[in-house]
């Protein structure tokens, strides 16, 4: 139904705020089990992708920028 997300902490450049949305958007989709939700349902879709966006950049913005990557993570 989805494909995988991708990791958006990158050790050369940080996620754009599109990665960002699709990667909130596949979660979504993911965990309501919708890939378009109807219209009664999508105000609520949207309003959560939205918040998990937010959420991720804030997240994104506060790690800390030395931890070293693996590419395991």
């Amino acid at each position: 139904m989805c494909r995988s997300i991708k990791p958006l902490r990158l050790p050369d450049r940080p996620a754009t705020e599109q990665e960002i949305r699709e990667a909130a958007l596949q979660y979504v989709r993911k965990v309501s089990g919708y890939r378009k939700p109807s219209r009664m349902n999508e105000e609520a879709f949207n309003q959560a992708i939205d918040e998990i966006a937010r959420a991720t950049e804030k997240m994104l913005e506060e790690l800390n920028p030395k931890r070293e990557f693996s590419h395991g993570s």
